[in-house]
């Protein structure tokens, strides 16, 4: 099972409307948005995305005039706890793995949040996070919350 999934970066203007054009746009075309991030600066974001479906997205994306980049990050299942994030990040620290970035969405409170991360060697970091006893999650199972 690929445990790798493809995350959309968008290269957004920092000026208002950009996020509403461009979530319409793909609302319009029946892309559905699991998760996001954005990022930003004074004259530029970096919107990222997981969306149901990759290629259409970025066709829209494209066709629209954006700058878009795939890129691979893994979806992680974390309990929903007080210290639970640290905990992780010290384990993953302390196995050489340097977080590029991450962001997280929770499922239902209490239960487990899912952390998105991109690594420099996702191979090794899912190796990593596996032996820790922590789930990994497919691109099916992120699209299926």
């Amino acid at each position: 099972m690929n445990l790798k999934i493809e995350q959309i970066s968008i290269f957004i203007e920092n000026r208002s409307g950009r996020i509403a054009l461009i979530t319409s746009a793909l609302g319009d075309a029946g892309v559905n948005i699991r998760a996001m991030s954005l990022a930003d600066t004074s004259d530029f974001g970096i919107l990222r995305l997981i969306v149901n479906d990759v290629e259409k997205a970025v066709d829209v994306l494209k066709h629209k005039g954006f700058t878009v980049r795939l890129s691979p990050v893994v979806a992680v299942e974390i309990k929903d706890r007080p210290g639970e994030l640290g905990r992780f990040l010290t384990d993953l620290e302390e196995a050489g793995l340097n977080v590029e970035y991450m962001y997280a969405f929770v499922q239902k409170s209490g239960e487990h949040a899912v952390v998105i991360f991109r690594f420099e060697d996702l191979d090794h970091a899912v190796e990593v996070i596996q032996r820790g006893d922590r789930v990994v999650l497919s691109r099916e199972m992120v699209l299926s919350l």
